[in-house]
């Protein structure tokens, strides 16, 4: 007889391959068709609302594998919440307007031999461009395993956004947060717009660095000597600072005296070489405010004024030369003294004479036109200004300088600061930062760094520029007269709301000024009357910033059901980016929503790291072909090599707190612990194919030892992944299940009770107790891990005998496991270490050849009297844990441990060494418990 056929085999549809490349398609595809998302939406309605709000990813490029990273841990936070029963909608979103976009726009154009200016057409091709991006990322989110309102997105362009975000704009206005100046701005030569200060990136930059010489008036051969990084800004000179706590010297080098700060004068002595020098004299602050120096080559002279909170001793020459168009310090001290806001650079960032001083006053004409864009690390600006200081004599010296300087986002350029008119907000108007730092306060930030580094952000920042003078955006709906000076009206900007909600913002690059005019200007007007109307675009942090006017307010689903206006009713549970964004979408929407609304819109926050490579150096779009990290690094890459549960596996891995290296090693490495969760699934389901929860279940109390201690087990995991889910730690949860997979299930219980599974008649009590087990078990995984592994964990759901939904998407967790008493606890920790114990002596009997298997060993355990008194009754659960034929025990001291070879025959069915093999002629090789079984 082939007794194989009587043994209860495991049998399953679930794959061991998971080929999870071409079936997650298809269980996408299964999704869809089943409009699962709407499914969930509709099971949890009337429950309490978790809101997750989506920061924008920007509409251009492939998704990128750390755009991925962001998306995953979304997701993974979204369908917990929905596990635990909550209403968590996923409106997704995208960030379409902004320089990216209009820069590749317009250098595509200029490929194509079209070099239209027209805002107007800039504006279609990139609205085309957005959208195709759009639809690109959404399949690519999608494939990911993201699961949201996908048909039903929010985007920036469009009109309805557009229109909530003036509404919100408008409110500043009333409230005197919008004022119109000069001052300098972040500025992109190659981009010809300013930046905001999310928008700068610092980089390691080469400057040359100079001593000039500055004549003192009436006091020949007498020179005050600055230093400067940046000597493209000495045209714009208008005065220099000093540090009124600092003492000064008079130092004569030859028949030359120079003035600078009394401790800084033997750096500088070494720098230029002064062989022989002498300090003759001391200057105090009365002595410094009294001078007068000449222009190095402008006819103008200029003062000294005190500058503490900026001069320092510690570089330079304790004298800081001031451009008050060029820099923000430089400005205050001039508004403080009445200096002109003087900047003599154009759009282009070339040199130009302004209206701002008398002709006479201003640089030579030869510098007229020069660029201070800088073309293999030098600029024809720099190089106009040394030409002029050398044929003076009045550069001492000139040294390259490493330092950190801002560059532009888009172009890579360094930037410069140039003031200029732009529409600005106020952030101290009424006491606004200081409300905005108690906010802060009230608001969760995980990691905990988080309350700091916003803090900083906010108690540094300038007032916000606002204005862009770019095409693809939403426009600044302000007016000129005749005369040049701004009108921006609520009232105005308001009817510019309603206009663009009805046409879209395309309207007001299409329609004239006048007709505009008309349109939108109050009937009880008594202004001055508009001659021309602002090109300048809001800045794009405007547009994601203002979200939770134009998404959290407008989108029902995303309301909490509280009182209408109420902030409990709008605000987010969470926003979830990355820590750039605490200059960045985390400030904007924070200041715009108190502003307007008067509370932060998020009650948590949290931050997760950059992508770097294995040098730590950050991974981004933007490096890609710059010479910058030239593998591919699309999340859609990394699925088709790996597939997306594989992926996002791996994100859970990742304590996202921190910055984290990707590369393919590391992925691959997790796609190995992925093949030992699912094989666990597989081994589940694989011995359930002829249980039926409702009729072969076994309750609790009736369950074996050995059952009844996984479960105790499973309640601990429960508890701790259930505790690392809240605490958003989701690399815990995959420590705690990848172990538990590992370690407690397939190292010890799934090797365990195949023995009782397989050789057991089929309806026997202990293998219905440990089918029982086995189905609370894969219940229970198949839970925890479906807001990681989305598509395997709706697969082993779709094999689960007695399902209580069709996805595992749709079921609430309800805890499987049953923890023991105290006692029972101990007596199996303890249990365990003697297996521990015993496994050793086992395998140094393998290694002697005493025994080949465990199951041909026989055991004898000398146990202390506390272990005896505990585990007598327990032996038969003893010699399981064992794997052993047979086990004796006996008391005595101490733990000991003999092997030997078992007594009797092995049984051919279920090969163990039993005296009573034979015992049945017609059976022979059996043993009397399979041969109760067949």
């Amino acid at each position: 007889m082939d007794y194989k056929t009587t043994l209860n085999l495991p049998r399953t549809d679930f794959p061991m391959k998971a080929d999870l490349v071409s079936r997650e398609p298809e269980r996408l595809e299964q999704w869809e068709k089943a409009r699962l998302y709407e499914q969930i939406m509709a099971a949890r309605a009337g429950a309490p609302k978790f809101v997750l709000h989506d920061g924008p990813p920007f509409a251009n490029g492939d998704v990128h594998i750390g755009t991925a990273l962001n998306k995953t841990l979304k997701d993974i936070l979204i369908r917990y919440k929905s596990l635990r029963g909550f209403c968590a909608p996923y409106v997704p979103g995208w960030d379409c307007h902004g320089l990216p976009i209009e820069f590749k726009v317009i250098q595509e154009l200029r490929k194509a031999g079209n070099a239209a200016t027209d805002p107007a057409a800039i504006r279609r091709e990139c609205d085309a461009y957005a959208r195709k991006y759009i639809q690109i990322q959404r399949q690519q989110f999608k494939r990911l395993g993201v699961l949201g309102d996908w048909e039903n997105p929010y985007l920036t362009l469009n009109k309805e956004y557009e229109a909530d975000e003036l509404r919100l704009f408008a409110d500043l206005v009333e409230q005197g947060f919008i004022y119109r100046g000069k001052k300098p701005v972040y500025w992109s030569i190659p981009c010809r717009t300013a930046l905001a200060e999310a928008e700068v990136e610092y980089q390691d930059h080469l400057s040359p660095s100079i001593y000039v010489k500055f004549p003192l008036v009436n006091h020949p051969g007498n020179f005050l000597l600055i230093w400067t990084t940046t000597p493209w800004t000495l045209p714009a000179n208008l005065a220099v600072a000093y540090n009124s706590n600092f003492t000064y010297s008079v130092v004569q080098v030859e028949a030359e005296l120079y003035i600078l700060e009394t401790m800084l004068v033997g750096t500088v002595a070494e720098k230029c070489q002064w062989e022989n020098y002498q300090i003759i004299r001391t200057l105090y602050p009365e002595h410094l405010k009294e001078l007068v120096y000449q222009h190095p080559f402008c006819q103008r002279t200029g003062r000294l004024y005190a500058g503490d909170e900026f001069v320092d001793n510690q570089t330079g020459t304790g004298f800081v030369h001031i451009a008050p168009g060029h820099g923000m310090e430089d400005y205050l001290l001039g508004l403080r003294e009445g200096l002109p806001i003087y900047s003599p650079v154009n759009d282009e960032g070339c040199f130009a004479h302004t209206a701002d001083l008398p002709v006479e006053q201003q640089m030579p004409a030869a510098m007229v036109g020069k660029s201070i864009l800088e073309k293999h690390g030098k600029s024809d600006a720099n190089e106009a200004v040394l030409h002029e200081l050398r044929a003076r004599k009045l550069l001492l010296h000139q040294e390259n300088y490493h330092h950190s300087y801002p560059h532009c986002w888009r172009s890579k350029t360094p930037i410069i600061f140039r003031a200029m008119d732009q529409w600005f907000i106020r952030v101290d108007h009424q006491g606004f930062r200081q409300r905005a730092l108690a906010e802060i306060d009230r608001v969760q930030w995980v990691p905990a760094w988080g309350v700091n580094r916003i803090k900083g952000a906010v108690e540094a920042r300038p007032d916000w520029c606002i204005s862009r003078q770019r095409a693809w955006g939403v426009p600044l709906p302000a007016f000129y007269d005749a005369d040049g000076r701004p009108i921006l009206d609520a009232r105005i900007v308001r009817a510019a709301a309603r206009l663009i909600e009805k046409h879209g913002s395309q309207v007001w690059f299409e329609t004239k000024a006048e007709e505009l005019w008309k349109l939108l200007r109050p009937e009880d007007w008594n202004g001055p009357e508009a001659a021309t109307k602002s090109m300048d675009t809001l800045d794009v942090w405007i547009d994601s910033g203002s979200s939770s006017r134009a998404v959290l307010m407008r989108r029902p689903e995303l309301r909490h059901g509280k009182a209408d206006g109420a902030a409990e009713d709008w605000q987010a549970d969470v926003y979830l980016e990355g820590s750039d964004q605490h200059r960045g979408w985390f400030q904007s929407s924070l200041l715009l929503s108190l502003a307007a609304h008067g509370a932060a819109p998020f009650k948590t926050v949290l931050t997760h790291g950059f992508m770097v490579d294995a040098d730590r150096e950050k991974i981004s779009k933007s490096k890609q072909g710059q010479g910058g990290y030239l593998k591919p690094q699309t999340s859609e890459q990394y699925i088709k090599d790996h597939g997306a549960d594989v992926v996002r596996l791996w994100v859970s891995s990742q304590d996202y707190r921190n910055d984290i290296v990707v590369s393919d090693e590391r992925i691959r490495k997790v796609g190995e612990t992925y093949r030992v969760i699912r094989n666990a699934l597989r081994y589940q389901l694989s011995n359930l194919y002829d249980y039926d929860p409702a009729q072969h279940g076994v309750p609790t109390e009736q369950l074996t030892g050995l059952d009844r201690w996984i479960l105790n087990e499973l309640a601990t995991v429960e508890q701790e992944v259930m505790a690392a889910y809240e605490a958003y730690e989701f690399h815990t949860v995959y420590q705690r299940l990848s172990q538990f997979a590992a370690v407690q299930l397939s190292a010890i219980y799934h090797d365990l009770v195949k023995d009782r599974l397989y050789t057991d008649p089929a309806n026997s009590p202990r293998r219905r107790s440990t089918q029982t087990t086995l189905h609370r078990l894969v219940t229970s995984l198949s839970q925890m891990l479906s807001p990681i592994l989305v598509f395997t964990a709706d697969e082993a759901w779709e094999h689960l005998p007695g399902r209580a939904t069709e996805s595992v998407h749709l079921s609430q967790w309800q805890a499987q496991g049953v923890p023991l008493p105290e006692d029972q606890r101990a007596l199996w920790r303890r249990m365990l270490e003697v297996r521990e114990s015993a496994l050793a002596e086992l395998e140094k009997a393998r290694q002697a050849k005493l025994i080949g298997k465990a199951l041909e060993a026989q055991a004898t355990l000398t146990l202390s009297r506390e272990d005896y008194a505990l585990m007598a009754s327990l032996q038969e659960d003893l010699r399981e844990l064992l794997n052993v034929s047979q086990l004796h025990l006996k008391q005595g001291e101490q733990l000991a441990i003999v092997v030997a070879k078992a007594a009797g025959e092995k049984c051919e069915r279920c090969w163990h060494w039993e005296t009573d093999v034979g015992s049945h002629a017609e059976h022979p090789t059996l043993c009397r418990r399979c041969l109760a079984a067949i």
